[in-house]
């Protein structure tokens, strides 16, 4: 039996990706096959679904405290994928990911002052940033020779301005797919010690890497003094609903003002099935994880044989890491709200749309691939049609 199947609940409506309610706030019907949301439809590795398991037959669900085994495992795995050494004590645990951003920005940061990220972004980054009166300035990603690059001279000059001092970095990237290459790490890490900027990296999708691809994380530079990463097993095992976050940051003084204000909050009692899934995923998972990314894989290299084929004027950028792909609907030459109503209404698939990452991407759409073969070449002969018929 394949180590990846798909799970018979993802019509599940409680599910937000599938909720009637929800969809049709956001694409004007429900009854759409759902690609939207960054929620795999696999089945979760088995050690975590039988560790999972011990935990309820035990009937009992009190205080525990696994924490260091859990940055116990974490540390082997950075080791093992990424040959990175991260001390135990440096991690700081939280509820999830954008928690750990939303505390960072609301400790590190005074309100006016400015947060630089690079567009088209994950949405709640923005969020997050104007939720606590934070200024969000932009560098934009340039495409050249149909590929996303980092406009370095525009991020150099926006670094160098006296009210930013934090870079939230995401990599790899979403929604553009893109892995960032050592050398373009290394410029972000040399700018950012130049003017004194912290960078915080958001690599949760760092396991999510493709054939040939490399990551360098922003933790494996020595003498880190300036850098916090964060991250979670929930992207790389299907975890949303149930994981943590972490914070890893090595400077001291940085260190203990994070922990500190976090241990405040008592966002540092996660609770334990939590712990058991993240202990058993990074200890007992990589079998399932190599699975599913091949299997991701495969449906990426059918989506672009197809398109190339089929719909040439549909292009997709090259899919380096995640599981989602960005999606370029430029060349059918559609009003933004006819491209909509073509992709939702008429061809029923529920995409990422453009405009929520900017009003410079309203031609494009995220699809999240993590699904099954058969879904996904059921919904673009579809779209082919719907397509053909409009011209």
């Amino acid at each position: 039996m394949s180590l990846i199947e798909i799970s018979d609940t993802i019509l599940n409506s409680y599910f937000v990706k599938n909720n009637p309610k929800i969809l049709k706030e956001h694409f004007g019907v429900s009854d759409l096959d759902s690609f939207w949301i960054a929620d795999m439809d696999f089945k979760i590795a088995k050690p975590i679904t039988k560790e999972l398991s011990k935990i309820v037959a035990r009937e009992n669900y009190a205080y525990e405290d696994v924490h260091s085994e859990v940055f116990h495992v974490i540390s082997q795995w950075y080791k093992k994928k990424q040959d990175i050494d991260l001390k135990q004590e440096n991690f700081i645990i939280v509820n999830n990911l954008l928690t750990a951003i939303s505390i960072l920005v609301k400790i590190l940061t005074k309100e006016k002052e400015s947060i630089l990220i690079q567009t088209p972004v994950y949405p709640p980054f923005e969020q997050i940033i104007l939720s606590h009166q934070r200024n969000v300035l932009r560098n934009p990603l340039k495409i050249v020779k149909n590929e996303y690059e980092i406009d370095f001279e525009d991020l150099e000059q926006k670094m160098k301005r006296e009210d930013v001092r934090y870079f939230l970095f995401c990599n790899p990237h979403n929604p553009i797919g893109r892995v960032w290459k050592k050398e373009d790490v290394e410029k972000i890490y040399s700018l950012a010690e130049k003017y004194t900027i912290t960078v915080i990296s958001d690599e949760i999708h760092s396991d999510i890497i493709y054939t040939k691809e490399k990551f360098k994380s922003f933790a494996s530079f020595s003498n880190n003094k300036h850098i916090t990463l964060v991250g979670s097993p929930s992207k790389t095992f299907g975890l949303q609903g149930i994981s943590n976050g972490f914070i890893y940051v090595e400077e001291e003084n940085l260190h203990e003002k994070i922990k500190t204000f976090t241990e405040s909050l008592f966002l540092n009692h996660v609770n334990s099935l939590s712990m058991y899934a993240t202990i058993a995923a990074f200890s007992k998972g990589e079998e399932w994880l190599q699975a599913m990314l091949e299997y991701v894989e495969n449906n990426y290299q059918w989506i672009v044989t197809f398109l190339e084929k089929e719909s040439p004027e549909i292009k997709v950028f090259k899919l380096e890491g995640t599981y989602q792909i960005w999606i370029d609907f430029s060349d059918l030459e559609l009003k933004p709200e006819d491209l909509e109503e073509t992709i939702f209404r008429k061809a029923k698939i529920g995409l990422t749309p453009g405009k929520w990452y900017g009003e410079s991407y309203v031609n494009f759409m995220r699809m999240n691939i993590g699904t099954s073969l058969e879904k996904i070449q059921k919904v673009f002969y579809r779209l082919k049609k719907v397509i053909e018929l409009e011209k």
